[in-house]
């Protein structure tokens, strides 16, 4: 089924796809809720760059910019940029957010505008001191399209790149559509909350942690809770997944990004990422990134790696000292935001002086975890203290949800 709006700008459909598991269902769009039937039979989930094949209609003769990377494939493996030339749409500008358009990039690297070497179409990096289009770098575009595969933490930045980019069309006229991909963390709402003094790159939203959005719900959430500049918003379309529902876990066809390669890293990377913010490595620099946590000043155990220069870790941490800590690569898949390894590396850590930097608080997104790791809070009282919070999130949230 397939809901129409108009676009502000331009005498083009604009359109929003919205897709359910079972024979029928209920779609939240906003506040309200629609009764959509589905009779297909088939099993396969398809992405929002699947189901772009039956409107390309809505895209010819139409000058298209495109913010994607390495993530944005079809199921056949295509990728949205190579299907989208084979179709003859016409493509004016790629924009590459963190990682690159190819996704090799370290994390924090500036990435430099080029050319694509493979269709020589443009790139123009939204990283670095470039991370909103500027009105010159959308001229003559008359659709954005958007398809960056998330997974569902707040520090990920690909929705930092998404809150810039729905800003700049808002205040250029220009329609973004959102190609929605299944989150594959979907199903976890946890975290504190970012307080509105930490805002940065890395905590853009008064969020958790853990968010449960795909990134199509999330930019329903930043229009409708008008969190742009100014409180406008974008002409917003969303293309929805098909066979979806967020209790599916949902294995990744290619790495998002070059330190997430595999499943378990990606389920762990929320809980492991608070390291970033301290002496301990995350394994970059190993072929067990965000799966292993250790450093020189925790005690020697059986467990032990040597951070070495690799793609996506030019220059790691402890790049060449040996590493005492935890191996996690056979641990169970978490289902929360789990404490107990910052916690244990905390009180294991000999100068405790030591242990946390000033990043730690932008990736919290409040001063209060450290403060209570400090003074000794449990895992349970820490937590404890995040639930009036998540639960007033969960009631926002809901108003934004499409599956």
């Amino acid at each position: 089924m397939i809901q129409k709006l108009v676009f502000k700008n331009t005498l083009l459909f604009s359109f929003i796809l919205i897709f359910s598991c079972g024979n029928s269902a209920t779609t939240k769009v906003g506040p309200e809720k629609l009764s959509i039937e589905n009779n297909t039979s088939e099993s396969t989930i398809l992405t929002g760059a699947d189901n772009l094949k039956e409107n390309l209609n809505l895209l010819k003769n139409k000058k298209i910019g495109i913010v994607t990377n390495q993530t944005g494939i079809l199921s056949n493996g295509t990728h949205l940029v190579d299907y989208l030339l084979s179709e003859k749409i016409k493509i004016k500008t790629i924009f590459a957010p963190e990682h690159g358009f190819r996704g090799t990039a370290d994390a924090g690297e500036l990435i430099k505008d080029g050319k694509d070497t493979q269709t020589g179409l443009p790139i123009i990096s939204l990283y670095g001191n470039n991370k909103k289009p500027k009105p010159e770098q959308l001229k003559g575009i008359e659709i954005l399209i958007f398809d960056l595969q998330d997974v569902g933490a707040r520090f990920y930045t690909y929705i930092s790149s998404l809150h810039y980019v729905m800003e700049a069309c808002a205040e250029n006229n220009i329609p973004l559509l959102v190609l929605d991909r299944p989150n594959p963390n979907g199903n976890i709402v946890d975290g504190p909350i970012l307080e509105s003094e930490f805002h940065s790159f890395v905590g853009m939203h008064e969020i958790p942690v853990l968010h449960g959005m795909t990134i199509g719900e999330y930019a329903k959430m930043i229009n409708g809770e008008k969190w742009l500049s100014n409180g406008v918003q974008c002409n917003l379309s969303v293309i929805s997944c098909k066979n979806y529902n967020r209790k599916m876990s949902y294995s990744l066809p290619v790495k998002p990004s070059p330190n997430l390669p595999n499943d378990q890293s990606i389920n762990l990377y929320a809980s492991l990422c608070f390291f970033e913010g301290t002496n301990v490595s995350v394994g970059r620099g190993t072929d067990k990134q965000f799966q292993i946590y250790g450093s020189p000043f925790l005690p020697k155990s059986n467990f032990s790696f040597t951070p070495k220069p690799n793609l996506g870790a030019k220059d790691p941490i402890y790049n060449g000292k040996l590493c005492y800590g935890e191996d996690l690569t056979k641990a169970k898949k978490v289902s929360r935001l789990e404490l107990q390894w910052l916690i244990k590396a905390y009180n294991e850590t000999a100068d405790k002086t030591k242990f946390f930097n000033s990043f730690f608080t932008k990736l919290a997104g409040t001063k209060k975890l450290q403060q209570q790791i400090e003074s000794g809070f449990s895992e349970v009282e820490i937590r404890a203290s995040w639930q009036e919070d998540l639960e007033n999130f969960k009631v926002i949230r809901e108003k934004y949800l499409i599956y």
